[in-house]
């Protein structure tokens, strides 16, 4: 077991170790030992590391959340509705264990392979994949999870009215009650929150969307393009074409994939900020100033 191999720290691999070698033993019908892992921690908001050995490894991802388990529930139930209703690929789950400290959700693990232009391709047509199912309502029968916080889904027939008081005005006031937005932001997104009706562009069908499709949720395989953590229900399309590059820049070929399926409609970029607001407000009530604000302020002003 490498030293920098940690789910945070030591303590936290030591307390996961021994329950992890349980369940996957459980799932192999024969021991199984951990003999080396890697800690991608920096790369998601709970401690996960993959662990190996035996040429079999699993991702596996811990919280001590009171609603842990729930949370991680409500995970594997949206990878799986995505493969039932659309088709695409998703890791295969061990399932949610509670094990002393909280909770892990554990998946075999997937082989990844470097991107280059054919992956990014098959990102979007991934996503192109999963727009493809319609609904009658934006929203979905069950709540879901924006990272660790509560996503209200409750049905609603209008995009603008579900936008704004599903995602918007809950992620506003969760950011003032935090502290972190100035009362000058405050009353920007405010005007956004009144103005949605005209700012969300043309009327689309609900369809089914990711929910958190930045570009670290896709894996690229040999097979094609696998998808995880997802915040499905039923959106704008638009939504996940703003978050595949809410982090940096991604290649021209990533939306190709996506026209291979389905048209972008051209006022998109103008849209791209807004949808990107919730994601903000989200990330400046649990982590304050900094990066986040900042994109959020700059994001809001240009609805002035």
């Amino acid at each position: 077991m490498s030293e920098s191999s940690t789910f945070g720290s030591r303590s936290a691999l030591d307390r996961l170790r021994g329950p992890l070698e349980r369940i996957v033993s459980t799932h192999l019908g024969r021991s199984w030992q951990v003999a080396e892992a890697r800690d991608l921690s920096d790369y998601a908001c709970h401690p996960c590391a993959i662990l190996a050995a035996d040429a079999f490894s699993v991702f596996a991802k811990f919280t001590d959340a009171v609603d842990g388990r729930a949370q991680f529930e409500v995970e594997l139930a949206g990878l799986q509705d995505l493969t039932r209703l659309s088709g695409v690929a998703t890791p295969t789950p061990l399932g949610v264990f509670e094990i002393e400290g909280g909770c892990v959700l554990v998946f075999e693990t997937v082989v990844e392979v470097p991107r280059a232009a054919p992956q990014w391709r098959d990102i979007g047509r991934a996503l192109a994949q999963i727009h493809r199912v319609k609904d009658s309502r934006f929203g979905l029968a069950r709540h879901g999870t924006f990272g660790p916080l509560f996503q209200d889904n409750t049905p609603h027939d209008d995009w603008p009215t579900f936008f704004g008081e599903r995602r918007l005005r809950p992620g506003l006031r969760r950011a003032v009650d935090a502290g972190a937005l100035s009362e000058t932001l405050t009353r920007r997104i405010e005007s956004i929150l009144r103005r949605l009706p005209d700012l969300c562009g043309p009327s689309v069908a609900p369809t089914l969307i990711h929910g958190d499709a930045q570009k670290n949720n896709f894996i690229s395989t040999s097979g094609g393009a696998v998808v995880i953590d997802p915040s499905i229900y039923y959106g704008h399309p638009e939504v996940d074409l703003a978050y595949v590059d809410y982090f940096e820049p991604v290649p021209d070929d990533l939306f190709d994939g996506y026209r291979d399926a389905q048209p972008i409609d051209p006022g998109f970029a103008g849209r791209r900020d807004l949808w990107r607001l919730w994601g903000y407000l989200s990330a400046v009530a649990i982590e304050g100033g900094g990066w986040y604000l900042e994109r959020l302020e700059a994001a809001a002003r240009t609805y002035d």
